[in-house]
């Protein structure tokens, strides 16, 4: 009989933030496939794991060959848990392969939702929340950002990461699109300096250029508002 695949979310800064059945199931899994084994070392931890699972790292680089391995693993009957550094597995986070072999190898998924921080972004940036599109981290070469900025809808919220050290190059583009709009920038959600800018794009480049930001950033707009 196979085991079962757990994809487990984590919290995105303020471990507070852990649900009850992320705990139970961190605590039933056997393998834990993580994107960083020091990480999630820590968190298990932190929230006093007794049944220690083991720990296989599962990260960009190493997704497409440690797959095969996972799959095999849960056909023999393992249960493993997928997390990410932070927030939901998957969500432009390594995890789809996996979830999509497993659920070709007919083996039993179960997701523990939990905190995401593109949503928390979206409900702090007091944009519509009735329509609205994510796309992960924009492409790092300019022309594909451009054709990608050109075909996002115009009546829709837009969610994206970005990195503290591409976020200028990022503005720069943005206003280039879409003239010097509204943008609210989200950075360390739920952590103790979390920060939310609502300004014009122009605004934030100005301050960005003297003090570059740091930690997680996630970008929200609507061309509408």
């Amino acid at each position: 009989m196979s085991g079962k695949l757990y994809l487990i979310a984590t919290p995105i800064g303020n471990l507070k933030d852990i649900t009850l059945r992320a705990i139970e199931a961190l605590s039933l899994v056997d393998i834990l496939a993580c994107e960083d084994t020091r990480k999630t070392g820590l968190l298990l931890q932190k929230f006093e794991i007794k049944n220690k699972p083991q720990m296989l790292s599962y990260y960009e680089e190493n997704e497409l060959g440690r797959t095969p391995q996972l799959i095999k693993l849960l056909k023999e009957g393992k249960n493993i848990g997928l997390v990410s550094n932070a927030g939901t597995p998957g969500i432009s986070d390594p995890g789809y392969k996996l979830i999509k072999e497993a659920i070709e190898s007919g083996i039993e998924i179960e997701v523990i939702p939990g905190p995401s921080s593109a949503l928390t972004a979206l409900l702090l940036s007091g944009l519509p929340t009735d329509k609205f599109l994510f796309v992960g981290f924009l492409p790092k070469k300019e022309g594909k950002r451009k054709l990608l900025l050109e075909s996002l809808p115009r009546k829709t919220t837009i969610i994206f990461f970005e990195s503290p050290f591409r976020i200028l190059k990022t503005l720069v583009s943005l206003k280039a699109a879409y003239g010097d709009i509204n943008l609210v920038v989200c950075r360390e959600m739920t952590k103790i300096h979390q920060e939310v800018l609502r300004e014009k794009i122009s605004d934030l480049i100005n301050q960005f250029s003297k003090n570059r930001p740091k930690g997680e950033i996630v970008v929200c707009f609507n061309l509408l508002k």
